[in-house]
């Protein structure tokens, strides 16, 4: 008996020919090899019509460093609500997703979904506005119950060792606390609320993402250098937001000077006195005097990309999507405070200094300009410790 022929599946054609979602092929140099129906509606053309054209001439990006990385063949781009220009259809709001193709070098695929016509539809669309269906309460859903069970394995762990791998499972349950919590503070970035910020000790936070970038690299990379001020007093902060950005500066230090014969990193802190700003909520300045330096030895940043290396989607990483810096001055600018980046040609070193206000104001004076506390009217303390003068961001 003949066994019956193996029915075989649609072919990729047929199935992108099925997305509601618009695909469109790219070959090298950004030209549309081809579009699936569901593009040829967003783009008002037909496939035969786009095929050849270049997609700058059919669909504009409003911001021109998101043109930039979209024009980087080898990098990939996911971001949403951005304006773009359709060719004879004028502007609308976005998401757009860039993938390189692998083994074919230069082709790429775009894929493109107008946000702006699911939120016309009203709340029974499932637009951003209904609180059961938006993305990011689903997505940190599904990210802390996998949480729940790395910390509870970590807790088991721990009753079963003791001294050093105690610290370890100790640091897991610690850092799986941490997310959660930076899960539900990212939960309401759509509401603009920062998180309520307390006193802080700079060194344990400082100290606590050095673990977490230690345990993750093992012995690998640069050995991570402490120069601390033991007399800084607490800081006016987020602890956990504290941990997140030195967590990502470091990470980028590391990954930075990796190619050196002798990588070094180093967190410093000490008070810098002289800067202030002038606080946008109630008006009056606030004086910034601890500053926390992250430092490394690698080659730097592109001289052309110094000045946006906070901006959304500017990277030098082929892989990076360009978020983590923006989302550390978010966090530092949510705790009243202000980060900057500096280049040091002449030494070879790149620094991020974070600026961040005291916990508490000195609370008296003495004739000699001194607090009760050890510090001097301008906040610095008595030994003079670092008098450098920085201008007001």
């Amino acid at each position: 008996m003949t066994a019956p022929a193996k029915q075989s599946g649609p072919d990729a054609q047929r199935q992108l020919a099925s997305l509601p979602l618009a695909i469109v092929l790219l070959s090298p140099g950004q030209r549309i090899a081809s579009a699936n129906p569901a593009a040829e509606q967003f783009l008002g053309q037909s496939s035969r019509r786009l095929s050849g054209r270049n997609l700058g001439d059919v669909l504009t990006f409003a911001e021109a460093r998101l043109a930039e990385r979209v024009a980087d063949a080898e990098s990939p781009v996911s971001a949403r609500e951005v304006n773009v220009i359709v060719a004879g259809l004028g502007p609308r709001r976005i998401d757009v997703t860039l993938t390189p193709i692998v083994d074919d070098a230069g082709w790429q695929l775009l894929s493109l979904h107008d946000s702006s016509a699911a939120e016309a539809l009203g709340d029974d669309s499932g637009a951003p506005d209904d609180p059961i269906l938006r993305g990011p309460e689903i997505l940190a859903h599904e990210i802390k119950n996998p949480l729940a069970g790395i910390r509870g394995a970590a807790q088991l762990l721990g009753r079963k060792v003791d001294g050093k791998d105690r610290a370890l499972t100790d640091l897991i349950a610690g850092e799986v606390d941490r997310i959660a919590t930076l899960i539900d503070q990212m939960q309401t970035l759509s509401r603009r609320t920062a998180a309520p910020v307390e006193p802080c000790n700079l060194h344990e936070a400082a100290r606590r993402a050095i673990a977490v970038i230690d345990v993750a690299n093992g012995i690998d990379g640069a050995r991570i250098e402490e120069e601390f001020d033991p007399s800084l007093p607490s800081v006016l902060g987020s602890p956990d937001g504290l941990v997140q950005v030195l967590i990502n500066l470091l990470a980028n230090a590391r990954e930075a000077c990796r190619d050196q014969v002798k990588p070094r990193i180093v967190v410093r802190t000490r008070f810098a006195s002289g800067l202030q700003l002038h606080s946008s909520t109630a008006g009056r300045p606030v004086r910034l005097p601890v500053e926390l330096r992250v430092s490394d030895n690698g080659p730097g940043v592109d001289p052309a990309m110094r000045d946006h290396i906070f901006d959304p989607f500017v990277t030098t990483k082929k892989t990076g999507q360009g978020l983590g810096l923006p989302l550390v001055r978010k966090l530092v600018r949510d705790m009243n405070g202000r980060i900057t980046h500096e280049r040091d040609e002449a030494k070879g070193w790149t620094h991020f200094r974070v600026h961040l206000p005291l916990a508490t104001e000195p609370r008296t004076r003495r004739k000699d300009g001194a607090s009760k506390d050890g510090a001097s009217k301008d906040g610095a303390p008595k030994d003079g410790a670092a008098r450098e003068g920085i201008a007001a961001s």
